[in-house]
Order: C-alpha cells, then structure tokens, then sequence
C-alpha cells in the first residue's frame, strides 16, 4: 500500500514499503491478516486480552491468576518465565523461574484451557520455550535483536513483536519484516501481532513513570501493515491507576488486542508492583471494556 510521500516526511516512505517491508505492508487499504493462534482469532471482530503477572512466581500463583482471569474473559494468559530486567542482580525479589515457570505455565493451560504467551530473550533457549507456549513475545529491548527474530521466524509460530521504547514504526515494521520473511520461506502465513508497549519521552507525568502510551502508532501502523497491532497499558503508564483509562482509550485508538499485567497480590509482585492490576481489578476492567468495544462494533466475547 502506498504512502503519501508529502506525509512521510523524513519516517516511512513509498520505497520503503516497497523495498522493505513487503510483507507486513498492506496490499491495499482494506487488507487485514486474520489467523487463529489456540483457538483466538486476531485481526477480526475479536480483541483478544492477555492478562496474568510479569513473573510466573509459583505454580499456586500462576494457577490461581489463569482460573480467576479466564472466568473474567481474558483470551490468553501472560507471563514471565524467562525476564529481562535493567540492572544484571537477581534476588530473593528480582529473580526469574525459567524452565520450571515454563512447567507452571503448562500446569496452567492444562487446568484452564488458555493459550500461553511468553517471552523468549535468548535463541539457545527458542526450543524451550516454543514446546510450552503458544505464541513466543520479542519484547521491547530485542526488537532489533535480528538473529533472534530471524531464529524465531523460522520456528514458523505466532509471534508478539514488542515496539522498542525508543524505535520508530519504521523501525517497528522493519523488525517485524525479519519475521515475515522466515514464515515467508517456510509458505505459511504471517501470524505476527504487533504491540504497543509505550515510547520514551521527557514528558512522563508522573516522576516514577518511565514511558508514554503512544496511541496515535495504532492507526499509524494501521494505515501502513495488514497485521493486528495491540497496546499494553500497564508497562506504558507503569502506574495502576492509569490503565484502565489507556486500555479504553486502546480499544477507542481501534486496537486489535491488549496485554495487562495482573497479580493476585500486587503489593507482594515481583517485578513492577505499581502496574499490576488485582484479580478484582481486572474483573472490573473486563466489564468497562465490553460496551466500549460494542460502540465501535467489535467484541470481547469469542
């Protein structure tokens, strides 16, 4: 699909999208990719929530989390096995459960039936985390780890590609190309969902806040890719309070899914206790979300 040269300004270009990101780019301006990943729908009527904690803590938390969010409608559950964190110490608190999480994370689809998103950092451990996930995430900090994309293209499944915090969509819809071309090659179907995950700025409102939720990139993406773009509130505002505002200004801004950390206990999360939302929490954001999706006729209900 062609862009306005007069409005790409110094950003994504004509020759880009022919050149560059000829399979994430539309074909013409009603393509839309839509695919099944267990059993949820992406890129149709459907917003997909995946919900759950940063960290897979235990198997009883783990358990707990994925019966109380899929009784509240969540679509996917989330969460960390395998955790990036910004400093290289691990503690009694910052720590991270790895291929026992995997296992709990299993234990947790086998009791609920949700499909299971998780992130993976590190191409030694691609074949690990694919045998217990459903779709593998590339967050925010590797999106432009290109041997990873290209390693996790080639596995040919589902994939949630994280914007990088400082990248530009062009930036953004080039990585996700690296992907496109695996799943190219091995003749099936791009099955990639893009995720909005907030931007750096100066202007943060809050001192304890680190990033923005940028939801003009949702149309902007829209305009340009046929493949589902979806928001997480709770790591962009990094404060409670503020996301169930931004997830339904997501789902307004016409967001294909959203991703929202929950905790049974938030003041007791491991990681990130600010933006975690409790069982009740959550609960009550599912029921604002319906009549809102209803407005612009799309649905939270499979």
């Amino acid at each position: 699909m062609a862009l306005d040269n007069k409005m790409a300004g110094k950003d994504l270009n004509d020759d880009d999208i022919r050149d560059k990101i000829p399979l994430v780019a539309k074909d013409h301006p009603e393509h839309k990719s839509r695919f099944s990943v267990g059993g949820v729908e992406f890129g149709g009527p459907l917003i997909p929530v995946m919900a759950g904690p940063n960290t897979v803590e235990n198997e009883e938390m783990i358990v707990k989390t994925a019966k109380s969010i899929k009784a509240s409608g969540a679509h996917f559950l989330r969460g960390g096995a395998f955790k990036p964190l910004t400093f290289p110490y691990r503690s009694e608190k910052y720590y991270e459960t790895r291929e026992q999480g995997l296992e709990w994370l299993q234990v947790a689809k086998k009791e609920t039936g949700l499909p299971i998103v998780t992130e993976v950092m590190d191409v030694a451990k691609i074949d690990v985390v694919a045998k217990n996930s459903d779709m593998l995430q590339i967050g925010t900090r590797n999106m432009q780890n290109y041997v990873l994309l290209t390693e996790v293209g080639k596995t040919g499944m589902p994939v949630m590609l994280k914007r990088g915090y400082g990248s530009s969509l062009r930036d953004w819809l080039m990585a996700a190309e690296y992907i496109a071309l695996e799943h190219d090659r091995l003749g099936q179907q791009q099955q990639i969902v893009l995720c909005e995950r907030g931007v750096v700025s100066n202007h943060t409102h809050r001192a304890g806040s680190r990033f923005l939720l940028d939801l003009q990139v949702v149309p902007a993406a829209q305009d340009v890719t046929h493949l589902p773009v979806m928001t997480d509130p709770s790591h962009a505002t990094f404060w409670q309070p503020w996301v169930r505002p931004m997830m339904l200004a997501s789902i307004g801004a016409g967001a294909d899914g959203l991703m929202l950390e929950v905790h049974p206990n938030p003041p007791e999360a491991a990681v990130d206790p600010l933006q975690c939302s409790s069982l009740e929490q959550f609960d009550e954001m599912m029921k604002a979300m319906r009549p809102v999706a209803a407005a612009i006729g799309r649905t939270l209900d499979a």
